[in-house]
């Protein structure tokens, strides 16, 4: 099964990396797809609350920070952490019909 997923370093998880089309794969394997992604998608939100702990914490450092250096350099790693946020809420959304395909 880890042959259909790469894991995405940015992100933090394991992503669909699906070579033929959805019809393609037998009923078993597709089960067996969903089963795996459903149990990385369960995931996504601890990796999401992880990520806006860093975020607060950083945002913290940034109230205190005097040197504008330092503080562009805390608020490009803020901006940067809330993007893998939004993918990660993208990744959790758009996937979410992906089981009810298959109960269908």
């Amino acid at each position: 099964m880890k042959e259909l997923f790469t894991y995405d370093e940015r992100l933090g998880i394991d992503i669909p990396d699906l070579n033929l089309e959805w019809d393609e794969y037998t009923k078993g394997e597709q089960q067996q797809i969903l089963v795996h992604w459903e149990n990385i998608r369960g995931s996504i939100p601890d990796r999401i609350k992880d990520l806006e702990t860093t975020i607060n914490r950083k945002q913290n450092q940034l109230s205190d920070e005097s040197d504008f250096a330092s503080s562009c350099q805390l608020n490009s790693e803020i901006a940067d952490l809330a993007s893998i946020i939004n993918d990660l809420w993208l990744w959790y959304r758009a996937n979410q019909g992906v089981s009810e395909k298959m109960h269908n």
